[in-house]
């Protein structure tokens, strides 16, 4: 195993990660990281010289339509049924406050 986490390292990754663990959970993430990065170097184990990127999952393409801009409703019917509305708008409450 080309590197190994230890309980430091694991302090370091949270603070990073902006997490907090308690004390007793910290063996078991220790544990599971060790166990990740073994892993990982099984699988750099494996001989990927001859295997091509794989850059699509399928072949299949992505087919769309042309885009044509149409009206599909006029803007005094989308407002029609609106809450709070001006002669050609809608109104919305303040959601940003400059004070901060």
């Amino acid at each position: 195993m080309a590197n190994k986490i230890d309980i430091k390292m694991v302090d370091e990754i949270a603070h990073l990660a902006r997490l907090e663990f308690s004390e007793e959970a910290k063996p078991e993430i220790l544990n599971d990281m060790n166990r990740m990065l073994t892993f990982i170097d099984k699988l750099n184990e494996l001989d990927t010289s001859q295997v091509e990127p794989l850059i699509y999952v399928t072949q299949e393409k992505n087919i769309l339509r042309a885009d044509i801009p149409e009206t599909t409703i006029t803007q005094k019917e989308a407002i029609k049924n609106a809450a709070k509305k001006d002669s050609d708008y809608f109104k919305a409450p303040k959601v940003i406050d400059q004070n901060r």
